[in-house]
């Protein structure tokens, strides 16, 4: 018993790694809630760009039917 204790203790202040940890703590916390909010909103984001690329392909073709 006296060995497990020694072993969870040592465990405990054991600090290789935490580094590591804490930089995959700080993305998570700014990625999940971009994830959040895309899909939340992936049906305006959906719509916005649907609009931006119908611009895009009717301002080429009125350049293609100016010449």
């Amino acid at each position: 018993m006296k060995r497990a204790l020694n072993f969870l203790g040592r465990l405990y202040r054991d600090e290789r790694g935490a580094e590591g940890l804490e930089k995959l703590l700080i993305i998570a916390a700014i990625v999940l809630p971009l994830l959040g909010l895309l899909i939340f909103a992936r049906d305006w984001i959906s719509e916005w760009v649907g609009d931006e690329a119908n611009e895009v392909r009717d301002s080429a073709d009125a350049m293609q039917d100016s010449f």
